[in-house]
């Protein structure tokens, strides 16, 4: 009988995420709110909360977390990862400052302690990689110059990720400062071995994981990637952590079948993911942060555009391209919920986990709008108060010059990255 309602729970799930899948992919939008209200429904305190499956579901939503930092890893290739640190490190600790340091400074008002404070400065830090290559590629700016910035800010978020899970593992653990100094350093020490190993020996690895059969690639892959992973939270420096090495590890054709193998299985398990955050915050508990939650949001837009405006004008770009960049950056969504689902699992703050959850609603809706329409109102504003950039003098007839790309047009930087921006 047990198992039966665990049948009949579980197919309704996957069938009611495959419905909400379709019906926002006909409004082109992202279907992480909806997964999301659906995990709301479905909880305590919600329509018709679930009983037989939600420790599968539990289950389930530790593979997806696990999935989504693997798919993230077999995005870039070490060097790809070494070679952005080094040029693109400074718009990294801008955008590090900007909106991390609003996160902390709210919980801390809130009076949610310094644990809280670390956790939030998360949630509000990391963008959307997921959502923001959806809206770029909707809107056709793949080719636009500003992308590869918008790429490079992306990536050293991705990379920041594997040292700042294995702080925020040690923290919501209650390690010491003793233990949680030796989390991180065994963390960093692992990243700087696999980053070396992947630069030296990436081929070799790739030719040993690497089969003609999908089957066989598909169950090496995965199955090195929970064992990794399950190693890497046995040492208590974070299973996505572990799973963001292995992808970075496997380059070349072998990433690109595993990507192509695990794309359909990450989507289910992610979707699941979001499902179970959603299950464990009860709906009566987000009515009272939804001003909070607002007002972060509203800073944090602001210092995303900020971040987007500062970093592509530091690589050249056009007045309009800075916008663009900025409006494009805005969207949170599944590591915002990752890092604040480390902080509800160990009962770090009751209020944190409805915060996060109104706090990615709201920008995950608001990110693409805000990736539409932030150039156009910037322009219109700029010239109702007389602040905009000067016209570009004609040139002077046979005066020799070199023609840059217009902000609509691919450049050859843009263009090595569409392939990247689509998949990230």
């Amino acid at each position: 009988m047990h198992s039966a309602v665990l049948l009949i729970e579980f197919g309704s799930i996957i069938l009611g995420l495959g419905l909400l899948g379709r019906f926002a992919a006909r409004l082109r939008f992202s279907p992480i709110p909806l997964y999301l209200l659906a995990g709301l429904a479905f909880g305590e305190g919600g329509l018709l909360p679930l009983g037989a499956s939600e420790e599968f579901v539990a289950t389930g939503a530790e593979i997806g977390v696990i999935l989504l930092l693997l798919m993230l890893g077999l995005e870039y290739t070490a060097s790809d990862l070494v070679s952005n640190l080094k040029t693109h490190y400074p718009s990294g600790l801008v955008d590090c400052a900007l909106n991390a340091l609003p996160g902390a400074i709210a919980a801390l008002l809130l009076g949610w302690g310094p644990v809280a404070a670390v956790v939030l400065a998360g949630v509000t830090w990391i963008s959307s990689s997921g959502v923001i290559a959806k809206v770029l590629n909707d809107l056709g700016r793949v080719g636009n110059r500003e992308t590869p910035v918008i790429l490079s800010v992306l990536v050293l978020e991705d990379l920041a990720m594997a040292v700042y899970l294995p702080i925020i593992t040690a923290l919501v653990a209650g390690a010491g400062l003793a233990a949680g100094s030796l989390t991180l350093a065994v963390a960093l020490g692992v990243a700087g071995l696999v980053l070396f190993v992947a630069v030296r020996y990436g081929r070799v690895i790739s030719r040993f994981v690497s089969s003609d059969d999908p089957e066989k690639l598909l169950l090496v892959v995965l199955g090195l990637t929970i064992l990794v992973a399950g190693i890497a939270q046995q040492l208590q420096v974070s299973a996505a952590v572990g799973a963001f090495l292995v992808g970075i590890a496997l380059s070349g054709e072998v990433a690109e079948g595993a990507h192509t193998l695990l794309s359909p299985l990450r989507d289910l398990f992610a979707a699941m993911f979001f499902v179970f955050f959603g299950l464990h915050t009860d709906p009566n508990s987000i009515p009272p942060v939804l001003l909070p939650a607002l007002a972060l949001a509203v800073v944090t837009t602001l210092t995303k555009i900020a971040t987007g405006y500062w970093a592509a004008r530091r690589a050249g770009i056009s007045v309009k391209g800075r916008w663009r960049a900025g409006g494009a950056l805005v969207a949170r969504g599944e590591f915002s919920i990752v890092i604040a689902g480390l902080a509800v699992t160990a009962g770090i703050e009751p209020s944190l986990g409805p915060l996060a959850t109104a706090y990615v609603l709201i920008l995950v809706i608001l990110g693409p709008l805000t990736a539409r329409y932030t150039e156009p109102l910037a322009v219109r504003l700029g010239g109702i108060i007389g602040r905009g950039s000067a016209p570009r003098p004609a040139p002077v007839e046979g005066e020799p010059g070199l023609h840059l790309p217009t902000d609509g047009e691919p450049s050859g930087a843009a263009h090595s990255n569409s392939e990247a921006a689509h998949n990230n």
